[in-house]
């Protein structure tokens, strides 16, 4: 069985080891990793995965520019977005929303949580 494809654009290694580790456990998930929102952005063009998780404080562009330039992309902009940020402000989480994403989860991240809502998401996007 082919495994879903995440793109997870973080620029803290140790964030995205974890994320890696606890979405592959299962075998269902492969995680593709970009430190930057350039490189996510070039990426999620060449292979388009189903479902990008998405830091907000990226060096360049932000994770909101991020989002914003990926829903302006006809062949992207389908893509359900989930942004994983230490940031709490409201203002912050409204304009992550604003910006295209679909869920806001705050770090640190309850692993079951960071599951439990990429499921979801996926499953909301297949229907």
């Amino acid at each position: 069985m082919a495994r879903t494809r995440i793109l997870y654009v973080e620029d803290n290694a140790a964030n995205l080891a974890l994320v890696r580790k606890v979405l592959e456990h299962a075998g269902a998930y492969e995680v593709v990793g970009c430190m930057t929102g350039e490189e996510g952005f070039t990426s999620a063009q060449a292979d388009p995965p189903a479902l990008i998780l998405l830091d907000l404080d990226l060096p360049g562009i932000d994770g909101f520019e991020l989002a914003r330039r990926l829903r302006a992309e006809p062949v992207l902009a389908a893509i359900p977005m989930v942004a994983i940020s230490a940031s709490v402000m409201k203002q912050e989480r409204d304009q992550a929303i604003a910006a295209g994403c679909v869920h806001f989860i705050e770090k640190p991240f309850d692993i079951g949580e960071l599951r439990a809502v990429v499921e979801q998401v996926l499953r909301n996007a297949a229907t």
